[in-house]
């Protein structure tokens, strides 16, 4: 792997965000290599949602996480767990996320995920036009329902509070539902309905779509460990376990695994932590749902897709060596249980988990530093591949190669890497 700087940019991970910034990169004319441990597409980008989440403009927990801490510790199953074992290492993490909750903090992370979100599903919709494949985004909406009487008033209230925000946003009452979505039971009591979401009927096709378009666009893949690097005067150069890599700038973009490389070519620990999402994919649940559906009370999604229904959601803090609990992935399938007329059908399901990269303040990096030579794109929990095509356009800009619509992108400061 060693060469002499023949690279224009080394992009450090192959997931929906380090493809997405690489395809952009070299239609701009660079050349641009990335390099991951993995194929491209096999860690988060594997098994996500699917859902173009726009919607979620708010951080990913509120002060109610205090009330749930002992839930938390102690039940295995529920929908945001966190390892007793892991209590320790997270709970610095958990500070500064509370730290964050506070009124300037809190209004500075929706004002900075809103930006992002308002603009994802239009520069979704550019990217794939550019790989003539728009087929793979549908642009259907999505639902949040609800089950219980009693839960009509926080649906109400998270409809206002989405209003102010100016999020996209209608109340359907239980006989709209039935009317568009006929297979989800009676005993669902209404729902906010989002028009201005999608979901993508393959996420990994998405990936591995983008990643043949950025072959034929020049980008070389590498499958390699970077183990760490050094900025020096002339570029950066990469160590892995092949050799060497030297380039003229190097992008993180390697989600949960990006702290460690940061830290190396920065000297800025960044207090990434790890999301570990679950998802069950059900092969022979097809046309059962419309679009995405969210259950409020429940706390999980459910996205049609090509091969079949997936069902995804919960969060569990155990950090990157925990092997993983697949338990989680199969309770899904229990929780599912009651919302439809007919039960899901599990037969030759798939359980599977994955990182999500989440920083405290539910914002992401995206940045240039050392001078220029250093630029970052990661921490998006569990927006990665929402904010994806816009952040690619971002990074374009910040390497001062094309100018994407003004309109288009949101200013790169509440994403600095200095706010740590």
């Amino acid at each position: 792997m060693a060469n002499n700087g023949s690279h224009d940019i080394a992009v450090v991970g192959a997931g929906i965000i380090g493809v997405a910034c690489a395809l952009r990169l070299a239609r701009q004319g660079l050349r641009v290599v990335v390099i991951d441990q993995q194929q491209p597409g096999h860690g988060a980008s594997f098994g996500n949602a699917g859902h173009l989440a726009t919607e979620q403009v708010f951080p990913i927990a509120d002060v109610s996480i205090l009330k749930r801490l002992p839930a938390m510790l102690m039940d295995p199953m529920g929908p945001l767990r966190l390892d007793w074992k892991y209590l320790p290492r997270a709970l610095p993490w958990f500070t500064r996320l509370l730290l964050n909750l506070r009124p300037v903090s809190f209004q500075n992370t929706v004002a900075g995920l809103r930006a992002l979100n308002e603009n994802s599903l239009d520069a979704w919709q550019r990217l794939l036009a550019d790989i003539q494949r728009p087929d793979l985004l549908k642009i259907d909406g999505s639902l949040l329902v609800f089950e219980r009487p009693e839960s009509r008033q926080s649906i109400q209230a998270l409809q206002a509070r989405l209003h102010q925000q100016q999020v996209p946003v209608d109340y359907w009452q239980a006989g709209a539902i039935r009317e568009t979505a006929p297979q989800l039971s009676e005993q669902i009591q209404g729902g906010l309905f989002f028009p201005r979401t999608g979901h993508f009927i393959d996420p990994y096709r998405v990936v591995c779509e983008l990643v043949e378009a950025a072959k034929a666009s020049g980008v070389s893949f590498v499958q390699q460990q970077v183990q760490g690097g050094d900025v020096q005067e002339h570029g950066v150069t990469l160590t892995t376990g092949n050799g060497g890599l030297t380039a003229s700038r190097v992008l993180i973009a390697c989600g949960a695994h990006s702290a460690k490389l940061t830290a190396a070519l920065t000297g800025k620990k960044v207090p990434l932590d790890t999301e570990r999402g679950y998802h069950l994919m059900l092969p022979q649940e097809h046309n059962r749902l419309p679009f995405p559906v969210t259950s409020l009370e429940r706390k999980f999604i459910m996205t049609p897709m090509s091969e079949g229904l997936r069902l995804a959601g919960t969060v569990e803090f155990a950090g990157l060596e925990k092997p993983p609990n697949m338990e989680r992935a199969w309770q899904l399938h229990r929780l599912s249980q009651g919302l439809f007329r007919q039960d899901l059908n599990a037969e030759a399901a798939t359980p599977w988990m994955g990182f999500r990269p989440s920083l405290p303040d539910s914002l992401p990096v995206i940045d240039q530093v050392c001078g220029g030579k250093v630029l970052l794109a990661f921490g998006h929990q569990h927006l990665g591949l929402t904010q994806a095509a816009v952040t690619a356009e971002m990074v374009v800009r910040m390497a001062g190669l094309y100018a994407f619509p003004a309109t288009a992108l949101p200013s790169g400061e509440p994403y600095r890497l200095a706010r740590f």
